[in-house]
């Protein structure tokens, strides 16, 4: 049996969020910037046909479309409406592979006889259920490959919503596919392609594999592959632990307010330690940042005898580090805590206690319910001078 595989994407993520919750967006030219305001990361349909290109600098596109709408970026917000588009597909499919915070792949095969419809059905109903359960569009994109499948979901774009190659319409797909359009084929790579007068996707695949293989390396070959309907990259839910967890947001004012500061980076911390939590990881290592309005960035960092996933805990090394860095003087615009050297490791040290971390264990475990049921911010975080 042939693998079928869906990507699933969701369109103008941050600014569909955006108009979930505050639907007088709606149909209006909105723009979400990046952290500290930089740039432009997504845009809404209206905004793209004003002209606005992402990665825009924002000042720039105010002053050139002052038209638009420009959001600051709230990643909380787009975290909790990529969980529950997550938790939907998984509904659909038992292997679900989150590739990114919008989107994801799903492995439909043999799915046809249990949703007695084919594939590009199955794939109607699935954009059809998060539209109407969730409130975001996505585009879908199905195919033999994930290669095929990423580009089924960009035609997906421009046609209704979705979009399927299957494997006899491969050859025709590929001949009127620009080589820039394929998934992992960046600037540099084209332009070396073109050079050797390779421009579309299936020039690509009728290169020999010793050509392939002296331009583009073991890469190369296995896009070949791909892009010729024969899966080298199946689809996995098998979790992959992050490198390092980072939490930053830009002050809503420029500002040298120790105690603000201080308290921006304790709520960072809180937020850290529940996705370390939900994660199953504790960290050993953490390390705060702030920005200046003068974008100079100031950083330091701590090691720890013990691993942990705790708020207080981190907010201890906070408040140990935080003089190394903080200069009253000086105006900042922004602040963030990164966590780095992530283990699964529970083992407790010599210098643990058991009773110590039953506690936090036990009232981490408490917080997050409470969050869950009444929402972020409903307990007030403050660390107990006789806790740790």
């Amino acid at each position: 049996m042939s693998p079928e595989i869906a990507l699933v994407d969701c369109d103008s993520f941050f600014v569909s969020c955006e108009q979930l919750v505050n639907p007088s967006l709606l149909n209006k030219p909105v723009c979400v910037a990046s952290n500290n305001d930089g740039c432009v990361v997504a845009r809404s349909k209206e905004a793209k046909q004003l002209g606005i290109k992402m990665g825009m600098p924002v000042f720039m596109a105010k002053k050139e479309f002052p038209q638009a709408i420009y959001l600051s970026g709230n990643m909380n917000l787009y975290g909790d409406i990529s969980d529950r588009v997550m938790t939907k597909l998984k509904e659909f499919s038992p292997v679900v592979e989150v590739y990114s915070i919008d989107e994801a792949f799903l492995d439909l095969t043999g799915l046809r006889r249990m949703y007695r419809k084919d594939y590009f059905k199955i794939a109607i109903d699935i954009r059809k259920t998060i539209k109407e359960e969730v409130g975001v569009p996505v585009s879908i994109g199905v195919s033999s490959t994930k290669v095929l499948a990423k580009l089924a979901s960009e035609k997906a774009k421009k046609a209704d919503g979705v979009y399927r190659i299957g494997f006899r319409e491969i050859t025709e797909e590929l001949k009127k596919t620009d080589i820039a359009e394929i998934w992992g084929i960046g600037k540099n790579t084209t332009a070396l392609l073109n050079k050797y007068g390779i421009r579309t996707a299936y020039q690509l695949t009728i290169i020999d594999d010793t050509r392939i293989s002296k331009l583009l390396g073991k890469k190369g070959i296995e896009l070949k592959q791909e892009l010729t309907g024969n899966s080298i990259y199946p689809v996995s839910d098998k979790y992959v632990p992050p490198k390092s967890i980072q939490k930053t947001s830009s002050f809503a004012k420029f500002t040298s307010d120790e105690s603000y500061i201080r308290n921006s980076l304790n709520y960072h911390a809180h937020r850290a330690c529940r996705k370390l939590r939900s994660r199953g990881l504790k960290t050993k290592t953490i390390g705060i940042m702030l920005r200046t309005k003068d974008f100079k960035v100031y950083y330091q960092k701590s090691q720890l005898i013990q691993p942990t996933d705790f708020e207080f805990e981190a907010q201890e090394v906070i408040k140990i580090i935080f003089p190394d860095i903080f200069i009253p003087d000086i105006i900042y615009r922004s602040s963030g805590v990164i966590f780095e050297d992530l283990t699964e490791q529970t083992q407790l040290s010599l210098f643990s206690s058991v009773q110590q971390n039953f506690k936090t264990s036990k009232l981490s475990s408490a917080w997050d319910k409470l969050e869950d049921k009444y929402g972020r911010g409903i307990i007030f975080n403050s660390v107990p001078n006789n806790f740790i």
